[in-house]
């Protein structure tokens, strides 16, 4: 038995936003030319996700999670390709479970293509989630970094997001997650709470807020880089003014009643990420599609824990899947994952939840209990009032010393737990 989430990637965009580090392609403007590439793409993809499955003995998928990219830009009948497809390949659920679907299948979309067509193609095969990359509701801040959007002639991105809002929520019933960024140039905390409260006006279940980071590599790094004067780099807030603005955000959530339960995500009561959850508890998950990254944990319940694993990981290249022939292996890079790396990445990603790393699923792969494997650390960031009382895990304060801490976590781990 292995449960195994899956992501995949849609590398397409209209365009490129300038703080925007992920794979990513621009998708041909004529439409029959993108038809074609489209096609190509999910064909690839399912013939993919067929062989992997089989490959790792995948018996059930908990989650699914569509990202990009712009996985919007696939279009209805693109998308209910795609969706159809996934669904013959899916494992058959235990027959103890009522629904044959995964229990989280979300898809991400931007408003200006996720239309009603679009939408509707989501709900009807499978979707129960959108993921909708709003960011800001403000035009100059959008516009900046080249986040504009392409509206129909005639009509702001203004006025098309809450209608789109408005669109997701009637279609998926509320079970909606939206994204904002804090940060962003042109932004001060008015700027960000009025987006805050606009977006809450339409009550999605799940918001993530993010703290703009200018990644190396990003025009917007690049213009940082240039001092160039009259570019956005140039009204990005100060360092510490967008971290208040992060924290002042935070606070406007919080007091709506969503509840932390990561670095940067918020949701109602009951409405918390599976897919998101399963990344940070470090459980198995498949990654198909350019530039997607998955990772399969060794676990074997009749030996001793190993805490090893692999990871695969796509090239950055969208060729091998649109030149793709029948019976051909798409190219993958695998990763040895030793006890070390993996006993690092779990804490690195089990610290970023308020719940901390899941102490059962830890001991049973390490064979190490949480509190034995860093003493050291947790004494010293419990007597700082860092760490939550009845659980190895941040308290609020402490999650935003994530880095400092995970320096302290990592330095003992390699002393105690490393080659000697």
């Amino acid at each position: 038995m292995r449960d195994c989430s899956l992501y995949i990637h849609i590398p397409f965009c209209a365009s490129f936003c300038d703080y925007c580090d992920f794979y990513s392609v621009r998708m041909p403007s004529d439409r029959k030319t993108a038809d074609r590439l489209i096609n190509k793409y999910i064909d690839a993809l399912l013939i993919e996700m067929e062989r992997m499955i089989a490959e790792f003995g995948v018996t059930s998928v908990p989650s699914v999670y569509i990202g990009g990219g712009t996985p919007s830009m696939l279009g209805a009948e693109g998308m209910r390709r795609l969706l159809q497809g996934i669904a013959v390949l899916l494992p058959p659920m235990p027959r103890h479970l009522p629904q044959q679907m995964p229990r989280e299948f979300t898809v991400e979309a931007n408003p200006e293509s996720a239309d009603e067509a679009f939408l509707a193609a989501c709900r009807d095969n499978g979707v129960n989630r959108i993921s909708l990359g709003v960011q800001s509701f403000c035009d100059a801040s959008r516009r900046l970094v080249h986040r504009s959007g392409d509206a129909a002639p005639g009509v702001s991105m203004a006025a098309l997001i809450p209608d789109r809002i408005k669109l997701v929520s009637e279609i998926f019933g509320g079970n909606f997650s939206a994204d904002l960024i804090a940060g962003l140039p042109a932004q001060d905390e008015t700027v960000l709470l009025r987006d805050i409260e606009k977006l809450l006006s339409f009550r999605p279940a799940h918001v993530s807020l993010y703290a703009l980071t200018v990644e190396e590599g990003t025009p917007l790094f690049e213009a940082q880089a240039a001092k160039k004067i009259c570019s956005a780099a140039a009204q990005i807030p100060a360092f510490d003014e967008a971290d208040r603005l992060w924290i002042a955000g935070r606070d406007a959530l919080e007091q709506a009643g969503y509840g932390q339960y990561e670095v940067s995500n918020f949701a109602l009561p009951g409405k918390r990420s599976i897919h998101n959850i399963r990344y940070w508890r470090m459980e198995n998950w498949l990654g198909l599609g350019a530039a997607a990254s998955g990772t399969i944990f060794d676990e074997d319940a009749e030996g001793p824990p190993a805490g090893t694993g692999r990871r695969f990981t796509y090239p950055a290249d969208t060729g091998p899947w649109l030149d793709h022939k029948s019976g051909a292996l798409i190219p993958v890079d695998v990763e040895e994952l030793d006890r070390l790396t993996l006993m690092k990445e779990t804490f690195l990603m089990g610290f970023r939840s308020v719940e901390g790393p899941d102490p059962a699923l830890f001991e049973k792969r390490f064979g190490i209990t949480l509190e034995k494997a860093i003493p050291r650390t947790l004494a010293k960031w419990r007597g700082r009032g860092l760490l939550q009382t009845n659980k190895v895990a941040l308290t609020k304060e402490g999650l935003l010393l994530l880095d400092p801490f995970l320096i302290d976590v990592f330095r003992e781990i390699e002393e105690n737990h490393g080659p000697h």
